[in-house]
């Protein structure tokens, strides 16, 4: 049995939740996720996504930052949105539900590019968290390697990857290893991430 407290810390995050002016706002606009807020911020600054591009969401549901990119496109390019879980589609992109680090969603990604390799890489993914710091960011790291691994195969050079980061006692191993594959590598905290989450986002441009 649930007890009381957790009850009422449950209420209590819900109730901050709904109170949330990114909430409101995403609820308003149609998107499915605060998030979409996010990747707005971070393309309105360094103008990520132009019409004609070839464009891959990895870890995208429940899709907002595909709605966001999607209505950037212009229905002028590609976007292929990708998670292990199953989700709604949405009109002008293209779902795949698997794992990119599996050979056969690789070969289904490779069939709808066509060949093509990507302008632009997003990941807003995050590991299952279990409240164990060392264990959380050792799967932080093994998903960011999974990422990277994908862009060595898959993004163009000269491209440009926008993932997800945490803070910790690798953080600078992960950043060396980035710019050891891309000439730019920025650290961003948006307006619209939570003032308590150690969420960042590390945009890497320019792909060697």
């Amino acid at each position: 049995m649930v007890s009381k407290r957790r009850k009422g810390k449950s209420r209590a995050w819900l109730d901050r939740h709904n109170k949330d002016h990114y909430v409101q706002k995403a609820r308003k606009s149609g998107y499915r996720a605060r998030a979409a807020y996010k990747l707005e911020e971070i393309d309105q600054k360094f103008r990520l996504i132009k019409p004609g591009q070839t464009v891959i969401d990895l870890g995208a549901a429940p899709g907002s930052w595909s709605q966001y990119a999607v209505k950037k496109l212009k229905e002028n390019g590609q976007l292929i949105m990708l998670d292990l879980l199953p989700f709604d589609e949405i009109e002008g992109a293209q779902l795949i539900q698997g794992d990119f680090t599996e050979s056969d969603t690789l070969d289904e990604i490779k069939s709808l590019t066509e060949g093509r390799l990507f302008d632009l890489v997003l990941s807003d993914m995050a590991p299952n968290i279990t409240g164990i710091a060392l264990q959380d960011q050792a799967r932080y790291e093994r998903l960011l390697d999974s990422v990277l691994r994908f862009c060595e195969t898959a993004l163009r050079p000269g491209g440009v990857l926008l993932t997800k980061f945490f803070e910790g006692e690798s953080a600078q191993v992960i950043r060396t290893r980035m710019k050891a594959q891309f000439n730019q590598l920025k650290t961003i905290k948006p307006d619209a991430s939570r003032t308590h989450s150690k969420e960042l986002y590390l945009l890497a441009l320019n792909r060697k």
